[in-house]
């Protein structure tokens, strides 16, 4: 794949155009403050590829640290996630689809959560499959955290890659029946509510899949 046989991998699998310059500003320094890593992107074109490294280098680093994997067929794609240490996200535009597979492949990511839906999509993932710790809310909090979790903190890196592991096939995220039973049960609720006449509401899905009328403190489902 490209990688060296020795350091940290860092990657980031989104599509180039959601790189702007502050968040490369971010990943430049993390890679100066942790020796001998490097970080792994999606090629798009080689426009692009020749425009990061050249960013790179007029922020200090050697281009040769940005290792870009072609695009490459679902399943390939899923697999060389086994390959990477740690997901670094994008903003103010996370990732999405990607961040998932990320997720599946068993890469613990690490975003940062702004204020629009499109900057929160990581951490709601990241919750949503038991990985909390992995949210920051400032850039600040973002490059500490990556760098420690590439240094000091392996062994916590380690624990969080191992809960993810245990947690992808029984944590929310993932579970596809959850997911298609509360969506059923809803749709009845409402068509229930319709048909006898009473007005909209918000609704909650129980874990049992079990429907009821939302206290509006305690927000919406």
């Amino acid at each position: 794949m490209g990688l060296p046989a020795e350091g940290f991998v860092f990657c980031c699998f989104n599509n180039n155009y959601k790189i702007v310059p502050a968040v490369f500003d971010v990943w430049m320094r993390i890679l100066q403050r942790v020796p001998a890593s490097v970080l792994w992107l999606l090629e798009d074109n080689a426009l692009a590829a020749a425009n990061l490294k050249r960013e790179a280098a007029a922020r200090g680093v050697d281009p040769q640290r940005l290792v870009f994997a072609p695009r490459a067929a679902l399943p390939e794609h899923l697999a060389r996630h086994r390959l990477a240490d740690l997901f670094l996200d994008t903003a103010p535009y996370n990732a999405h689809t990607t961040a998932s597979d990320a997720l599946w492949g068993g890469v613990p990511l690490l975003t940062c959560m702004g204020r629009s839906f499109a900057s929160r999509v990581g951490a709601s993932l990241l919750r949503a499959v038991g990985l909390p710790e992995l949210v920051t809310e400032t850039w600040a909090e973002y490059e500490a955290l990556a760098v420690a979790l590439a240094t000091e903190r392996r062994g916590e890196l380690d624990a969080l890659r191992e809960r993810l592991a245990a947690n992808r096939l029984s944590a929310p995220l993932f579970d596809a029946e959850r997911f298609a039973r509360h969506l059923e049960a809803a749709y009845v609720a409402m068509v229930e509510r319709h048909r006898a006449g009473l007005p909209a509401v918000h609704l909650k899905v129980h874990d049992d899949a079990t429907v009821v009328v939302a206290d509006e403190a305690e927000g919406t489902h």
